[in-house]
């Protein structure tokens, strides 16, 4: 079977970047541009009230339900990973925190030899991107799809701990998005009027009208068709049947540092000691792609408090569920509209490091994890994430079968480095808790708890123990130089060795943001449809 049309290019995955891909190149009319999606419409409440992540991470409807390896720097643990399986992909079930990373991080890109790619190369492009709420400005932008505004609902108790970090030392911030993101404040939000705002709200939908973009769901990309060191296509399969697609110009893929990983080794790209075990035959040996995986590792760090109100005890009271329900629908306030953490706190978890190399998501509540009720307990949850981990990780398959889940190996906590930054990060969270601001309110330590000794081993292994995924894999394809083979991209986002090929998702990244990774890759899908566009005006040209 075929999918019937004349495309000019096939973008793989209607996730964040592929949404933002598949707008901006068909804004030309002159493009035919088809998107892949091998989840479903977003026509679930869950995936537009905020606080549906709650719901749709852990469940098949929403989530790839994928599982790392048991890894031996979480002491044999392993977590679940999840991803998003809808149109928006994982903006539609994330934290929605709009997140750029630090000026210093696109600097490094460049410095790695990625022209193009510093801090003063994206701001423009994040400026495009935004309707955001402070207005337009040389940092900010309006008019664009990717809608941004604070949050709607406030808790004196997280109010107190910014007073803490304040005390501590760490000044207030206003916007966590100005190059520099050292600071206490609350983050800004991507939601619109007390809903989600995804990236298929924000660039798919508004293009669907347009002829020359097709949208196809529930199709799930089997492998490339190449030729002569060229992709021509895509073989899909949709309710258990192969279908063909042609693409004249480009397929680019946008399934994300998983998605896109799986598709390449399916096709014979990739590290060939890896897929010639698996009987795959080798179009490119591409040692470099499935390697280099990096996240945010984050401590759950939990307190009890008191004379206080949190989340966990409106949890527990179905009077206040229900006036909680009411505001929402009146006002589209109150905590259905909370992003899983709304106070931020970027500082440095020991005087050693230039910069803020740590990142606190600081909640109202507190949970075993996500999908379980919260506790019966008032409790705050201070989570410490290492923004800058030296752990290098892989992403593999481990058969040729489309519907085998990849191998994931984060290799959390693998360095020395990451281990000591794990551990200054647990003494910098009882700091905090420790200001005069939160004395009041009598923190309790409940997580790691104080019987873990102040020593870098056993703060270590602590991380180890309440560790688990903030959901930022990234930089499974790198882009980097030429001379460098483990970049299996250019600073394009070509493939090297194959015509006709782009990646543009987040694992193109050389090293990891400082933050949240989600907006990032917003910027990397605007500048690479961008990097398409110029492409073809030049082909047309020449």
């Amino acid at each position: 079977m075929r999918i019937d049309g004349d495309f000019d290019y096939v973008v793989v995955g209607a996730g964040t970047a592929g949404c933002i891909v598949a707008n901006r190149l068909s804004e030309d009319p002159r493009n035919r541009v088809l998107l892949l999606e091998a989840g479903g419409r977003d026509n679930w409440i869950w995936f537009h009230i905020p606080v549906g992540y709650l719901f749709a991470i852990g469940n098949p409807r929403a989530d790839w339900m994928f599982k790392t390896d048991p890894e031996p720097g979480l002491n044999g643990r392993a977590l679940a990973y999840p991803r998003g399986k809808v149109i928006g992909g994982s903006s539609a079930i994330n934290a929605m925190i709009s997140m750029r990373g630090q000026a210093a991080d696109y600097d490094g890109w460049r410095q790695l030899g990625l022209e193009g790619w510093g801090w003063d190369d994206v701001l423009p492009e994040f400026r495009n991107l935004e309707d955001h709420f402070m207005g337009a400005s040389d940092l900010h932008g309006t008019g664009g799809g990717w809608r941004i505004e604070p949050p709607r609902v406030s808790w004196p108790v997280l109010d107190a701990v910014a007073t803490a970090a304040q005390e501590m030392g760490i000044s207030r911030s206003l916007d966590f998005n100005t190059g520099d993101n050292e600071g206490a404040g609350y983050f800004h939000v991507n939601q619109k009027r007390g809903r989600r705002w995804s990236s298929a709200r924000g660039f798919l939908k508004p293009a669907l009208s347009r002829p020359n973009l097709r949208l196809e769901t529930n199709v799930c990309v089997d492998r490339l068709r190449i030729e002569n060191r060229r992709v021509t296509g895509l073989r899909l399969v949709r309710d258990g049947q192969s279908v063909d697609v042609a693409a004249k110009r480009e397929v680019i893929l946008c399934a994300g540092a998983l998605g896109s990983v799986q598709i390449l080794h399916r096709s014979g790209v990739g590290p060939a000691d890896w897929l010639r075990p698996l009987g795959i035959e080798i179009a490119l040996d591409g040692p470099g792609i499935g390697h280099n995986l990096q996240d945010h590792l984050q401590q759950r760090a939990i307190y009890k408090v008191s004379g206080i109100r949190t989340l966990n005890e409106t949890y527990h009271s179905l009077g206040r569920r229900a006036l909680m329900g009411l505001d929402y629908i009146f006002r589209r306030r109150g905590p259905l509209t909370m992003a899983p953490s709304q106070l931020g706190i970027f500082t440095r978890s020991s005087p050693t490091h230039e910069r803020a190399n740590i990142q606190f998501h600081i909640q109202p509540l507190s949970l075993d994890k996500f999908g379980e009720p919260l506790h019966r307990f008032p409790a705050i949850t201070v989570a410490a994430c290492n923004l800058r981990p030296t752990s290098r990780g892989t992403v593999r398959i481990e058969s040729s079968s489309l519907n085998a889940p990849p191998r994931i190996a984060p290799n959390y906590l693998a360095t020395s480095e990451d281990r000591l930054v794990a551990a200054d990060a647990i003494r910098v969270t009882r700091t905090l808790m420790r200001q005069p601001a939160l004395a009041r309110y009598a923190p309790e330590e409940f997580l790691p708890g104080p019987y873990v000794a102040d020593d870098d081993v056993s703060l270590a292994h602590a991380a180890g123990d309440i560790g688990t995924t903030i959901f930022h894999p990234v930089g499974t394809i790198r882009m980097g130089p030429e001379a460098d083979p483990l970049s299996p991209l250019d600073a394009r986002l070509r493939m090297r060795g194959i015509d006709g090929l782009r990646v543009i998702d987040a694992s193109i990244m050389p090293t990891i943001t400082s933050g949240n990774t989600n907006t990032p890759t917003a910027m990397i899908a605007r500048k690479g449809a961008s990097m398409v566009l110029d492409d073809a005006h030049r082909s047309r040209i020449a």
